[in-house]
């Protein structure tokens, strides 16, 4: 397949032209790759199940793992679901257009593949403005899991869609990188109380400052039962070489990389900045000072491991308070190890 790739980062009217040429492909029922405000999503027409059938084609992806929809207004989301709780209306004026994703019942209209033959559905309103605009051009709900093969690092750059998906999707649309970095909340509202089924941009407790109590799925580390939502069950997010976890102050990181060094491995480690200008490495990436740089930056060094031909990954493990709750969540579904 021939895969096209459009700049809409530069000039107004190429940006226009590129948005529209993206948007046909959609309704004619192909898959375009496009940025959000998270990662960049492999989109198609939800309501068309073939058009469905070729995003799980193209990244590889499990059939009962169910699809997040992504729509441009409210009112588009109440088209797609029978009942909204009142609490909803609250959290859609508060965090959208943004990284937030409803799980609300379905009344049917999308596809049966991209619910996974549950009778819910997820939803969100992007808060990425090119993404936008190819939402209301292409005039139809867009199902759109992240652009990347089955189980790898999600992309954060269209450069990282082309490298895994040039020549199995019909178009990648670059508007430059990403923001967030890390995929969007999923928040179960088919209950009176609200439940997290995948930590994202948006933490437990800015959600619980506007709609007090929020609970957690215990789900998230049950990996038998069938999936409400992407990212609950498969393992996801993984570099090439194998990716330990290392909890633990900066002396402790040091000597796993020394013993592993020892045995003539070739170690990369990702840390944030205090950590990394305390070890000594064969490679070492700086994730940041803080928190929201670590989850901008997390899928880009996993990709970059990938092009330094590393024997081992480590990482420290970091704090589970706010965004650092969705940055531990893909870090221990990417690692193979997890040394306390």
């Amino acid at each position: 397949m021939d895969t096209k790739r459009w700049y809409a980062n530069d000039f107004q009217q190429d940006k226009q032209v590129a948005i529209q040429s993206a948007a046909e492909l959609l309704k004619a029922g192909e898959t375009v790759a496009f940025p959000t405000e998270t990662v960049y999503g492999l989109g198609a027409d939800a309501t068309n199940k073939a058009a469905i059938s070729k995003i799980f084609q193209a990244k590889g992806r499990p059939q009962d793992n169910p699809l997040i929809v992504h729509v441009a207004t409210p009112q588009q989301l109440k088209e797609l679901v029978t009942s909204i709780p009142n609490y909803v209306d609250k959290l859609l004026e508060a965090f959208t257009p943004g990284p937030i994703t409803f799980v609300l019942p379905s009344n049917g209209r999308c596809a049966e593949n991209v619910t996974a033959g549950l009778d819910s559905v997820g939803v969100r309103l992007p808060g990425h403005p090119i993404a936008l605009k190819l939402l209301q051009e292409a005039a139809v709900p867009v199902a759109a899991p992240s652009a990347n093969l089955s189980g790898k690092p999600s992309p954060t750059s269209a450069d990282h869609v082309w490298s895994d998906l040039n020549g199995r999707i019909a178009g990648v649309l670059d508007g430059g990188a990403t923001g967030v970095g890390l995929e969007s909340t999923v928040l179960d509202c088919t209950q009176a109380i609200p439940i997290i089924l995948r930590p994202g941009g948006i933490t437990k407790e800015q959600l619980e400052e506007v709609v007090g109590t929020v609970m957690i799925d215990p789900g998230l580390a049950n990996e038998k039962e069938r999936p409400k939502s992407p990212g609950m069950k498969y393992r996801h997010y993984s570099p090439d070489a194998p990716l330990w976890l290392v909890e633990g102050p900066s002396e402790k990181l040091q000597q796993v990389i020394d013993e592993e060094m020892k045995k003539g491995h070739r170690v990369g480690v990702m840390a944030a900045s205090k950590t990394v200008a305390a070890i000594e490495a064969d490679l070492k990436k700086d994730l940041g000072a803080n928190m929201e740089t670590v989850a901008a930056a997390l899928y880009d060094a996993l990709r970059m491991f990938n092009e330094h031909d590393v024997d081992l990954i480590l990482c420290e493990a970091f704090s589970e308070q706010g965004i650092g709750q969705a940055v531990m969540n893909r870090l221990k579904k990417a690692a193979s190890d997890y040394i306390k």
